[in-house]
């Protein structure tokens, strides 16, 4: 996969290839000394991410980010300040910057705020293009997505619909276990035969037996007549038992024997009746523990643990966030008159950050929410859930509009970083006072922070 593009503006080479040491592992890094570099690199050029100084020779860090934001606003920008300049920052955020870093930073803070820069240059384009997505979105039957963990569970799943052996679907409520147990059988050789599903958890214990094998007529009070169970409704084809783990203990032993013996007696009747039924389970529960814990049988787990199949929750794949919810907008948008295109950027950066507890069903609810109160041809952040667009904020970016500026200056303190600092002396060779007019901050300040870190500024003079 080709790593995000950034440019580093900076006229001080240890601030450089200190960007280099962080960025190098995940993105494809240029430098520039001197705003007009990095003004005539950015413009000729295509960068996801441009990092620029506010101060230095050439052109301000102010120029070149009115520069870049007139001719190309698809480019995201952070700037670099002192804490003396922490303020001007802030304006420059007002003017299009994505965010700021104020030095000393924090090595890790610097990269996960680039990351979140080039994340957000990713999802504005994918913002613009969703019809595009939506026309290359991967499929297998009715299951979407496109990250490596869904081609791995879309070509498991083929496999398992080629064979006749149980399979047990494990996942997270939401991940879409109904969807992929109607995939199997849509793609088998039984796709001629009915699909059956039955929730196990939702039917009384007193019923559960009569609903799974039938009863005859008089078996139990109410039984007026002979009635057929959800094993012979999928005769010839599948029945899917979902939350098979809140089935009962004494019906756990007879579903255990029905699957042994391909064999259901129905309540109140003597003889069994044959039956041919390709079983799949799902459960959202863990299986292994409850065996562990007495709550559900060893016997019947490994017969059901024959084709074992995992969904992975929504959070572990988040690449296909875009994908899903531009499939949901598809499907739904219709019902609201058609007028919405797509998302703004910010709410789909929201949707991408969220932790979806309820996977794939949430985020559908959530595409369909917005669509019925939007005005608009494109989703705002203000349409989304309340939880999903509070929580999926940058920590780096905080709304610094709602802020005191010895709040925001307290911000940019705790970016503090000791590998900083090291830089920072051994460029001014153990000078403080040097060293804390680059960086803009009183002596007094800077020794209190080589004391935090443990430095001394002896350590870097000349000769040590």
């Amino acid at each position: 996969m080709k790593k995000p593009r950034v440019l580093v503006a900076d006229d001080k080479d240890t601030i450089l290839g200190l960007f280099g040491r962080i960025l190098s592992d995940k993105f494809d890094v240029v430098t520039a000394t001197d705003g007009q570099r990095a003004l005539a690199l950015a413009l000729n050029d295509d960068f996801d991410v441009v990092v620029s100084d506010i101060r230095m020779p050439g052109a301000d860090g102010f120029t070149v980010l009115r520069e870049i934001k007139g001719a190309k606003p698809e480019v995201e920008v952070v700037l670099m300040t002192a804490f003396s300049s922490v303020q001007k920052a802030v304006e420059a955020m007002k003017e299009g910057a994505y965010d700021y870093l104020a030095k000393p930073f924090d090595p890790d803070e610097a990269l996960m705020t680039i990351e979140r820069a080039a994340e957000r240059k990713r999802l504005r384009e994918q913002a613009r293009n969703l019809s595009a997505v939506v026309g290359n979105i991967s499929r297998f039957d009715r299951l979407v997505g496109k990250s490596s963990a869904m081609q791995q569970l879309f070509e498991l799943l083929k496999r398992a619909a080629a064979g006749e052996a149980t399979v047990l679907i494990a996942g997270e409520s939401g991940t879409g276990k109904e969807l992929a147990a109607r995939a199997v059988h849509s793609q088998s050789p039984r796709r001629a035969g009915r699909f059956v599903a039955v929730n196990c958890g939702a039917i009384p214990e007193s019923l559960i037996e009569s609903e799974l094998f039938g009863h005859v007529r008089g078996a139990f009070t109410g039984a007026i007549g002979d009635r057929r169970g959800l094993f012979e409704e999928a005769d010839g084809g599948t029945l899917l038992l979902d939350e098979v783990g809140e089935l009962p203990l004494p019906m756990q032993v007879k579903l255990t024997r029905a699957l042994q013996e391909h064999a259901i007696r129905r309540v109140g009747e003597s003889q069994e009746r044959r039956v041919s039924v390709r079983v799949i389970a799902a459960t959202n529960v863990d299986l292994k523990a409850a065996v562990a814990s007495g709550r559900f049988r060893e016997d019947l787990f490994y017969r059901l643990n024959v084709f074992p199949v995992r969904l992975p929750p929504l959070r572990e794949r988040r690449e296909d966030i875009p994908v899903l919810a531009a499939h949901f907008l598809e499907r739904h948008r219709g019902r609201y008159g058609g007028s919405v295109e797509g998302f703004s950027p910010d709410a789909l950066s929201a949707l991408v950050r969220y932790e979806w507890p309820g996977n794939v069903r949430e985020l559908e609810n959530a595409v369909e929410r917005a669509l019925a109160v939007v005005d608009g041809p494109r989703i705002p952040i203000e349409a989304l859930p309340e939880e999903i667009a509070t929580h999926a904020r940058p920590r780096l970016a905080p709304d610094l509009g709602r802020l005191t500026y010895r709040e925001v200056v307290d911000i940019a303190r705790d970016r503090v970083s000791r590998e900083y600092l090291v830089a920072l002396m051994r460029e001014f060779e153990g000078s403080v006072t040097h060293a804390a007019e680059r960086a803009g901050m009183e002596r007094e300040t800077l020794h209190r922070l080589l004391k935090r870190y443990g430095l001394r500024s002896d350590e870097f003079k000349p000769g040590r």
